[in-house]
C-alpha cells in the first residue's frame, strides 16, 4: 500500500464523544437514547460536513459494528448511511471483527478501491469507520416454540407475568464478555497474561494512572478538538439541552491511592479492577478515504497515508496478545521497522493486557513512551466497534499536529485475534 496512488485518509474525520453507559454509575447514559445506527449516523455527517469532498462523490459505505444493541441494528451501516443524509443509491457494508471491527472497515473499504471490482469510477470515495451503543439489551434465550402461559411462544413481545418463577433475563453485554473456545471471560484472558508476563497489581493500577494522566492533560490542551463532534442531547425533564463535548469517563483527579483502594473485579486475588479495565461507553467515528489521484482531481486534503494493515491470530486463553503479531504483519506489509513508529495507539483493553503488548512492542523497537501519549481505553473507552476507527483519527491528527511521519494503531480482539493499521502522515 505504499505506492504514489495509495488509499488516503482524508482531513476531516470525525468522532463523537466516548460516553459512558451509566452515568455515576446508577442513572442511565448520556447516549442511552440513540441507538448505533443513530451514533454512526451522526459521525458519517459530521465527517462528511467536515471534509472537502462532494457528498455525491462517495460510493461505498463501510462501518463496523461489533453487537446488536436496538432493534434497527440488524441495518447497521445501511441505517447510519440514511441517517448521515447520503442517497439511497449509495451502498453500506456491515463490518464485524468485533473489537477490531473500526480497522477492519477501513481495510475493507481501501480493499475495495484497489482490488477494482465494487470500487465506482463515478464515486470514488468512501466513507469508513464505525459505531457502538453498548446500551446492550437484556434478553430471554431459547423460548421461541416452547409453552409460555397459555399458548406456545411463536412470534411477538412476551408477558413478562406469565413467564415461570425464577426466570432471569440475560445481560448481553456479560454473555458477550465470555468466551466459549476459551472457556473464560475476556477480563480472566487478561489475568491470564498478567500471570505470564509477571504483572504486579502496582503495574497495572500505575498504567491506569498514566492512561488517565495522560488522557486529562490532552483534553486540556485541546488535542481531541479537531477530531471531536459535539453532540446535543435532550435529557428527561430538562428545559435545555445537554451539551456533550468531550470523552466522559477522563479523571482530573485520578489518583493511585483511590485505584490501590479497590478490589479484584473479576477474580480472587486478580489485579484488574473497575480502575484498570476499559471504560464500557458508547461511540463513533467515520472518515473518508480515496485514492490519492482521486484526491487531487477532486480537491481533497489527505491528512494520512495507509501503509499497511496486519491481522493475526492466537491463543484465544490470551487473546489480549493479538496486537503484537498483528503488528509485525502490518510493519512488514508497510516496510518499516519499530522504531519508526512514531505514535502509537493501542486499545487498553484492559492494563495488564496493555502492558504485556508494550513489553513486546519493545522488543520490536517500539519505544513504550510513544505508546498512548493522550491515554487510552482505560480513561477514554472502548466502544467495540467504532473504536479502531476513533484510534485513527486520534493517531492521524496527532501526528499531524506534532509533524511526525507514522502511526501505528492496533487492537486485541475477543476469540484470539489481532489487527494493526500503519498509516503515515502526508
Amino acid at each position: 500500500m505504499a505506492s504514489d496512488d495509495g488509499i488516503v485518509i482524508l482531513e476531516g474525520g470525525r468522532r463523537l464523544p466516548r460516553a459512558d453507559i451509566l452515568v455515576d454509575n446508577k442513572k442511565p447514559g448520556l447516549f442511552s437514547r440513540f441507538s448505533a445506527t443513530q451514533l454512526g449516523g451522526m459521525a458519517i455527517k459530521a465527517a462528511l460536513e467536515h471534509t472537502v469532498v462532494d457528498p455525491m462523490l462517495i460510493g461505498h459505505v463501510v462501518m463496523g459494528m461489533a453487537q446488536h444493541s436496538h432493534r434497527d441494528s440488524i441495518y447497521a451501516a445501511q441505517g447510519m448511511r440514511w441517517r448521515s443524509g447520503l442517497a439511497n443509491d449509495v451502498p453500506a457494508l456491515t463490518v464485524a471483527r468485533i473489537c477490531g471491527s473500526g480497522v477492519e472497515a477501513i481495510a475493507i473499504g481501501a480493499e475495495m478501491t484497489l482490488a477494482g471490482l465494487r470500487h465506482d469510477e463515478a464515486r470514488p470515495f468512501t466513507v469508513v469507520g464505525g459505531a457502538e451503543s453498548m446500551q446492550y439489551p437484556f434478553t430471554l434465550y431459547n423460548q421461541r416454540g416452547r409453552r409460555i402461559g397459555e399458548a406456545v411462544q411463536k412470534y411477538g413481545p412476551i408477558d413478562a407475568k406469565t413467564l415461570p418463577p425464577g426466570t432471569y433475563l440475560q445481560d448481553v453485554l456479560l454473555m458477550s464478555l465470555y468466551d466459549p473456545s476459551a472457556r473464560m471471560s475476556m477480563a480472566n484472558t487478561a489475568e491470564e497474561l498478567g500471570r505470564r508476563y509477571s504483572i504486579t497489581r502496582e503495574q497495572a493500577d500505575a498504567f491506569a494512572f498514566r492512561s488517565h494522566t495522560n488522557a486529562s492533560r490532552a483534553r486540556r490542551a485541546g488535542w481531541f478538538d479537531e477530531e471531536m463532534q459535539t453532540v446535543c442531547v435532550q435529557l428527561d425533564g430538562a428545559e435545555a439541552p445537554k451539551v456533550v463535548a468531550h470523552d466522559t469517563h477522563v479523571m482530573d483527579d485520578a489518583s493511585l491511592q483511590a485505584m490501590a483502594a479497590l478490589r479484584p473485579a473479576f477474580e480472587a486475588g486478580g489485579i484488574i479492577t473497575a480502575g484498570n479495565a476499559s471504560a464500557v461507553v458508547d461511540g463513533a467515528a467515520a472518515m473518508v478515504i480515496g485514492k490519492a489521484s482521486d484526491a487531487a482531481s477532486h480537491g481533497g486534503k489527505p491528512i494520512a497515508r495507509i501503509r499497511g494493515v496486519g491481522v493475526a491470530g492466537c491463543d484465544p486463553k490470551i487473546m489480549g496478545i493479538g496486537p503484537v503479531p498483528a503488528t509485525r504483519n502490518a510493519l512488514a506489509h508497510a516496510g518499516i521497522a519499530g522504531h519508526q513508529i512514531d505514535h502509537v495507539e493501542l486499545n487498553e483493553a484492559f492494563a495488564p493486557q496493555a502492558l504485556a503488548c508494550i513489553r513486546e512492542f519493545e522488543a520490536m523497537g517500539i519505544d513504550p513512551e510513544r505508546v498512548n501519549p493522550m491515554g487510552g481505553a482505560v480513561a477514554l473507552g472502548h466502544p467495540l466497534g467504532a473504536t479502531g476507527a476513533v484510534l485513527t483519527l486520534t493517531c492521524a491528527y496527532a501526528l499531524r499536529r506534532n509533524r511526525q511521519r507514522y502511526g501505528l494503531i492496533t487492537l486485541c480482539i475477543g476469540g484470539g485475534q489481532g489487527i494493526a493499521l500503519v498509516i503515515e502522515s502526508v
